[in-house]
């Protein structure tokens, strides 16, 4: 039933254009066109990581954890429903627009949308980068890390490793309470930040190469400008 890794993540934004230019011109990504309502962005072999969808409410978003056959997403629906935790298996049009065989749905203490799936699908054509870089580090350490802010570290902390699995790799208790969690070799796929409320502080995409994160920052530097919510995305290397 193990969680492998951190599949792909969505965000609801009705500026596709500029999430267009962001992802690509400033970290990298290759745009995929997915209709007037959404935009998918590809950083490997596979058919889509991040999603940004017009028809989800600005700020929402949801995670895509990976786990390896069918069998294990069963396992896994089972461990949640004997948690007490709703658990909603989704029709076959979600997994097709999600590029993956199968999924279930639920929510954690914290309200945020979670998704679990298998199968993900891979692309025949290669990776075609926005800009010339090396490109992304994911493969079986996932998509990368997601880091949120939450009301009470205590429940989420429970959810996570008690129901989903997740070991803990470092924390820190001052000047704030700040968790990391792994399912793979990467330190940490999530943290959580207890700050009081329950929000998204970044996504973590890893490049190869510190000179493709130097010239990402140079490309920042010139757009100033840019708003602060295409920014939860922050491009970095180990």
């Amino acid at each position: 039933m193990a969680v492998l890794g951190l599949g792909y993540a969505g965000f609801g934004s009705d500026a596709l254009e500029d999430w267009r230019q962001f992802g690509t011109g400033l970290i990298g990504l290759q745009a995929v066109e997915r209709g007037n309502s959404l935009l998918a962005f590809r950083m490997d072999d596979r058919k889509q990581r991040i999603v940004i969808d017009r028809a989800m409410s600005e700020g929402s978003r949801f995670f895509g954890w990976e786990v390896a056959d069918a069998a294990s997403l069963d396992e896994l629906a089972a461990r949640l429903e004997q948690a007490g935790v709703e658990v909603i298996a989704e029709p076959q049009t979600l997994a097709d627009a999600r590029r993956v065989r199968g999924l279930i749905s639920f929510r954690d203490p914290g309200g945020n949308r979670l998704e679990a799936f298998y199968g993900a699908e891979i692309d025949t054509a290669p990776f075609s980068p926005g800009r010339s870089i090396s490109g992304f580090r994911t493969g079986p350490l996932g998509l990368g890390h997601a880091v949120l802010t939450v009301e009470n570290i205590d429940p989420m902390m429970a959810f996570y490793v008690d129901v989903l699995g997740f070991g803990l790799s470092d924390y820190i208790e001052k000047p704030f309470r700040a968790y990391f969690f792994h399912v793979n070799a990467r330190h940490h796929s999530l943290a959580l930040i207890e700050t009081g409320k329950n929000g998204m502080h970044h996504l973590m995409v890893e490049l190869f190469s510190l000179d493709d994160v130097g010239q990402s920052y140079d490309v920042a530097l010139t757009q100033q400008d840019a708003s602060a919510s295409r920014s939860a995305v922050t491009p970095t290397i180990s």
